[in-house]
């Protein structure tokens, strides 16, 4: 399958999670995580960029357990196998050697940010990575996505990780796995746990580059193309998180069709 053909990636995190509609659920005791999602814009028929994020929240004075695993379930109207995203990719071993930079830019599918908190004794410590969302060879046939964090204070990182496109049962169609390393914070304290991410999927803020008549031309890429009829009831989302302590949490969230409004 063509690069181009990122397929249901941008559902995500992965397509795979913000900024509009979020909708808590108890994760178990007393933990809660929240999905969103928004689609920008939300015309149909028409092209968009998707807007995804994920919050996790433990009680006041507490860390959550470091996050492992994300599947998010995304409908199946929403047909990005027909975007321009991703026409070339990018190895794992460039990304994690060169960093983004060293990727060609028609590889790079979103940006986006990541909190992450670290439990040092009595006091909470934050940290902001920003990410890059990026297309790659395709494994065992299905559409894979690389994710690229960058972080640098108070912990120094540079983590890649994947994301496989999968299928879903109904009312889905396509589910995003991410699969999310743990990374060890300061000596003596524990894992980093990520708690919020904010990011987006599509054309907007990305400029690819094609080479006409011995010219490069830059250009914006199609984004996700949207149905012209929406699903009953809206587009519908769904993630279940897992933690390093072997729990799991659920979450949903809907974007309502054009003119309609979540209550």
């Amino acid at each position: 399958m063509r690069p181009g053909h990122l397929a249901h990636a941008a559902l995500a995190l992965l397509a795979a999670v913000a900024l509009c509609a979020l909708s808590p659920a108890i994760a178990s005791a007393r933990l809660s995580v929240g999905l969103s999602a928004a689609l920008t814009p939300e015309r149909l028929g028409q092209d968009t960029t998707i807007t995804f994020g994920f919050q996790i929240a433990a009680p006041r004075g507490r860390v959550p357990p470091p996050l492992t695993g994300i599947q998010v379930s995304y409908p199946f109207t929403l047909a990005v196998q027909l975007s321009e995203l991703g026409t070339e990719g990018c190895s794992t071993e460039t990304l994690a050697i060169l960093g983004p930079i060293g990727c060609p830019a028609n590889s790079v599918m979103g940006h986006g940010t990541v909190l992450a908190e670290i439990q040092i004794g009595p006091e909470i410590v934050h940290e902001t990575a920003h990410i890059t969302i990026l297309r790659t060879t395709d494994q065992d046939g299905h559409v894979t996505l690389l994710i690229y964090a960058n972080g640098t204070s108070p912990v120094d990182a540079q983590i890649v990780f994947p994301a496989l496109l999968l299928s879903a049962p109904p009312p889905y169609g396509g589910l995003l796995n991410v699969s999310i390393p743990l990374v060890p914070s300061l000596p003596g304290a524990a894992d980093v746990a990520v708690v919020e991410m904010h990011a987006t999927l599509g054309p907007a803020g990305l400029t690819y580059h094609e080479h006409v008549n011995g010219h490069i031309i830059n250009y914006q890429p199609r984004g996700i193309p949207l149905p012209t009829n929406c699903p009953v009831g809206g587009f519908k989302f769904a993630a279940t998180f897992a933690f390093q302590n072997g729990s799991h949490s659920h979450a949903t969230t809907t974007v309502p069709c054009p003119g309609q409004h979540s209550y």
